[in-house]
């Protein structure tokens, strides 16, 4: 069973921010102008002053010598430019003003985990939606078909399948500032044991893993080993699906349970391709009759082939 991930309606109804909104922690740029040889901001012999670097404080606001504090959160750099211009106007005349927004730590997101480049990244007009952010950030750096995103949000946070985020458009939110990405790769497993090609704790390959996939992952059955009438799956089922599977309503809590697949019957492939493997299932293939009988042979003459220790014990 494929783990329901998605975003809530609190990520999924939140608007494009747009990129020109100004909010705390953002650092802006301003240059100004004077059309007086002796201004108040611009050193004489110049006719412009540049102020680098002025973050936008907690409270939403900066500060520029003689125009005092400025209110720029939730405003654009338009509108702040308009704000300054008009409170400096009253000291020097026609004042010309630009404002510039620089990324700062307002408007920015972290990326972390298997990407192409961890890193800290801004929120511009390219890279407003969680799509265009990973695509900045060089995409995911392991197989698409397990991994999956995560989106932190203070309190809050939300999970989809990175092929999702394709498949569905939907889950293509609009990022806020201080948002954390979170990109991982499936930690669901299983584990293989008995006649089979390899035998080991086995990593998901696809968000869906059937029975047969399962057994293909771990190179199938072994040729001459494997009782293909019995491949069993071990399993710790919740208490409503025991119930519901057993028909029975005095039980209680987890139970062990075993499915059985017998491979050989003419329904036997299609009921294990459509068998869905789960998060921390053994898959057990018991070993074929002869193969048992080779064993006990083997242990009992000290040969390792069944066919050589018979003939010798016959004398021929």
């Amino acid at each position: 069973m494929t783990p329901a991930l998605g975003f809530s309606s609190g990520f999924k109804n939140a608007s494009i921010v747009g990129s020109d909104t100004i909010r705390a922690g953002d650092v802006l740029g301003l240059t100004i102008w004077e059309n007086v040889d002796d201004g108040l901001l611009v050193p004489q012999g110049q006719n412009a002053t540049v102020l680098e670097q002025v973050q936008v404080d907690g409270s939403g606001f900066i500060f520029v010598p003689y125009a005092g504090r400025i209110k720029a959160a939730g405003n654009t750099p338009e509108g702040i430019r308009r704000t300054i211009s008009a409170k400096l106007e009253d000291q020097t005349p026609d004042p010309q003003v630009q404002v510039r927004r620089l990324a700062g730590d307002g408007a920015t997101v972290s990326i972390v985990g298997a990407v192409g480049a961890q890193g800290v990244y801004p929120i511009e007009r390219p890279t407003r939606t969680l799509a265009a952010m990973l695509a900045a950030a060089g995409g995911v750096a392991v197989k698409p078909e397990i991994a999956h995103v995560t989106v932190v949000r203070g309190a809050h946070s939300g999970s989809i399948w990175f092929e999702d985020l394709y498949a569905h458009p939907g889950h293509d939110i609009a990022l806020r500032g201080g948002d954390r990405i979170i990109v991982e790769q499936d930690t669901r497993t299983f584990t293989a044991l008995g006649a089979t090609g390899a035998q080991d704790r086995v990593t998901f390959e696809s968000q869906t893993l059937s029975a047969i996939e399962a057994i293909a992952q771990v190179g199938g059955l072994s040729s001459n080993m494997a009782d293909p009438t019995g491949v069993f799956i071990f399993r710790n089922e919740p208490e409503a699906i025991a119930q519901q599977l057993l028909g029975r309503t005095d039980i209680t809590g987890t139970q062990r349970m075993i499915y059985v697949l017998d491979l050989t019957r003419p329904n036997g492939m299609f009921m294990a391709r459509d068998f869905a493997i789960r998060d921390e299932d053994t898959v057990y293939v018991t070993e074929a009759p002869f193969t048992q009988f080779n064993k006990a042979i083997a242990a009992a003459t000290g040969t390792l082939s069944a066919a050589s220790a018979v003939g010798t014990a016959s004398g021929l």
